[in-house]
């Protein structure tokens, strides 16, 4: 076939029809790349999305933008997320709360967070601290505060930052663990939750460390137990809430997806990207001072994470009969 300009553009076109994926990952990124908080700004959620997007922006080339998408528990961004051209231009930070609490505790969701998204890496766990307001409660330990809410049923009063928040799970856990009866008060997120407690109002609250350890340190809370497995360095006397409840665990972890059709070998070079910056000692100074642990992991170990969250949390919002506000 002699060559011509009509040939030439059906040979350029054909050429990029078939070519490879490993190649569009070697010139990936190209341009910006997105990531999309489903949180406004100032959170933990928000604080690893411009630390890392600092670091990936350096390190590909390429301006990184966040993009704040609150509203309706995380739904919004997520639905965004789900409906995003799948070529990694666009990724989201994942809080098990969007991706494993949200798709079992919302009937009805216009996206399937298995079927739409896919993980990348893990980046992080927020460990959460079980406090009580001073003035209100006596208890100075977990088993105290046990035995208080037995001898008064449904008198002592929780916040939680909402129906399906982490510290609304935590609770219902702590509750379902230990037989007890404690009165939740659901806020419009955290912030005003730990007003009240700080205030007087209202008794315990499962609060992010970040939030809550200025105010432990002033002697406004008063901690009893931290939720992870392990004692958190930043309050090395405060036991674990597991060490008078075995097995008790509910941190706050945080990830990264990306859309479903993805090319794998890009959401393989964002997670080398993504594990390379979270290894930094000055990005993990940062977070461990915010009371942000980092924590990678491959893509298909954090998907599994994802379906097994969903599985736990879905018996626990059937215990309780959680329902969405």
């Amino acid at each position: 076939m002699p060559f011509n300009r009509r040939t030439g553009v059906l040979a350029l076109c054909l050429s990029a029809a078939f070519a490879s994926p490993l190649s569009w990952a070697q010139d990936f990124p190209i341009k910006p790349i997105r990531i999309v908080v489903p949180l406004p700004p100032g959170g933990s959620n928000d604080v690893l999305a411009r630390l890392l997007g600092q670091k990936m922006s350096e390190s590909f080339g390429q301006p990184v933008i966040v993009e704040n998408k609150p509203g309706a528990a995380g739904n919004i961004a997520s639905e965004f997320m789900a409906r995003a051209e799948p070529d990694g231009y666009y990724i989201a930070v994942a809080p098990n709360q969007t991706v494993a609490v949200n798709p079992v505790l919302y009937p009805k969701l216009p996206f399937d967070v298995n079927r739409d998204l896919t993980g990348i890496t893990m980046m992080g766990r927020v460990p959460m601290v079980l406090v009580v307001s001073p003035a209100r409660v006596q208890a100075t330990t977990v088993a105290e505060l046990i035995a208080l809410a037995k001898a008064n049923p449904e008198k002592l009063s929780y916040a939680s930052a909402g129906s399906g928040s982490p510290q609304h799970m935590a609770a219902e856990v702590f509750k379902s663990m230990t037989g007890t009866r404690i009165t939740q008060i659901p806020y419009k997120g955290s912030a005003p939750a730990l007003v009240d407690v700080l205030g007087g109002t209202v008794d315990v609250m499962f609060c992010p460390l970040n939030s809550a350890l200025p105010h432990i340190r002033s002697g406004k809370l008063r901690a009893l137990g931290t939720t992870g497995t392990k004692r958190v360095d930043l309050l090395p006397n405060v036991p674990t809430i597991a060490e008078t409840i075995p097995n008790y665990e509910s941190d706050i972890w945080i990830g990264m997806v990306a859309p479903a059709k993805t090319p794998p070998a890009i959401i393989n070079k964002l997670n080398a990207e993504l594990r390379r910056s979270l290894a930094l000692p000055d990005v993990q100074g940062k977070l461990a001072e915010q009371g942000i642990y980092a924590e990678t992991s491959t893509p298909a170990e954090f998907t599994r994470l994802i379906a097994t969250d969903q599985k736990r949390w879905a018996e626990v919002i059937k215990a309780a009969n959680i329902k969405p506000e």
